[in-house]
């Protein structure tokens, strides 16, 4: 499975541009990642110290996000000129491949032994809502393709934490298989998205201030993101 930092390796075959903003954003994962490993949900998982309510609250918070994914990266796709067709058809069809993983946090919320209306009708945390508005803030702009550093964090999460995060879950709670499924789908196939992205990285004009804006974008996406895990876990 590549990594993050693998995906973000100089390539011959790439542009100077292309390779300045793979090298940027892996710095910007790598500040992410160690803000993630500071938040209490994070601290608690790694010691063993998750509790079933904190997982099913991780879980209701995780689906208020996934709902509107596929919304803003369509809106993303609906804010591109013709210029860039193809990079409008991929974001097109990554809203589609994405637009129902919410049924899988939702059956795994019921199988974790929480009730289906619960999570269907949990509100966004403070961390959500921010997190939320700032998606559609960016997704609403024309040629909106600054976006990509906020996708670029957000898939990262999933191939390169989302598995061992759901694994560790089921072991510490003692939790059937099915409890865990969306967690575990998304580490097994979100590299491929990291892949699709660097493909779509090389579709863009890129610049020095397109650069410095899609490496903003991830940063911004990056702190709002844990966020949202903080107002999960207070302590």
């Amino acid at each position: 499975m590549a990594s993050v930092e693998t995906l973000s390796r100089p390539d011959l075959n790439q542009s100077a541009p292309l390779q300045t903003v793979m090298r940027k954003l892996a710095i910007a994962w790598t500040e992410f990642e160690a803000r993630l490993e500071t938040t209490p949900l994070v601290r608690k998982l790694n010691r063993g110290q998750l509790t079933l309510e904190e997982y099913q609250a991780f879980l209701c918070n995780l689906r208020q996000q996934v709902v509107e994914g596929a919304c803003w990266i369509s809106r993303a796709a609906s804010n591109i000129s013709e210029d860039y067709f193809e990079l409008r058809s991929t974001l097109m069809q990554h809203a589609h491949t994405e637009h129902r993983d919410y049924h899988m946090l939702e059956a795994d919320y019921v199988a974790a032994g929480g009730t289906l209306e619960t999570i269907q009708s949990a509100k966004k945390n403070i961390g959500s809502e921010a997190l939320s508005a700032w998606m559609y803030h960016q997704a609403s702009k024309p040629n909106p393709f600054a976006l990509i550093g906020a996708m670029w964090i957000i898939e990262g999460l999933g191939s390169q934490k989302a598995r061992d995060w759901g694994k560790a879950a089921i072991k510490q709670l003692n939790l059937p298989e099915d409890a865990a499924r969306f967690l575990i789908y998304h580490g097994e196939n979100d590299v491929e998205h990291m892949e699709e992205f660097q493909q779509m990285l090389a579709m863009m004009p890129l610049d020095d201030a397109l650069i410095e804006d899609i490496v903003t974008c991830a940063r911004v996406t990056g702190r709002l993101y844990a966020l949202q895990l903080e107002e999960i876990v207070h302590a």
